[in-house]
């Protein structure tokens, strides 16, 4: 059994598909990153050919506590670690929980 390992474009954690994993993927279907929540969608699943695109993270502002999609677009925007609300403009730093359990 071989595993394919794709970087997540968000947090840089490598996710890891095995064979089986990826012969239950169909091009549109969604994969979301165990340590951001990122979630990515199949755009090729065809031999070796294995293509992820990025659709958002989902998250809740601490300043106005509403829920918005943290895009491509807006991680391009800034420095990669910080965002802006859709909705009430306040800048928001992005932490990733680590869940491999490492200190």
């Amino acid at each position: 059994m071989s595993i394919l390992e794709v970087t997540c474009p968000v947090c840089d954690e490598v996710l890891e598909l095995t064979d089986a994993d990826r012969a239950e993927l169909s091009v549109g279907d969604a994969v979301v990153c165990d340590n951001c929540n990122a979630e990515m969608e199949v755009t090729a699943n065809q031999g070796e050919d294995f293509e992820l695109e990025l659709l958002g993270i989902l998250t809740t502002c601490p300043n106005c506590g509403e829920e918005f999609d943290v895009t491509e677009e807006m991680l391009d925007e800034g420095d990669g670690e910080t965002v802006t609300c859709p909705h009430c403009q306040a800048h928001i730093e992005l932490e990733f929980e680590d869940v491999r359990g490492e200190p």
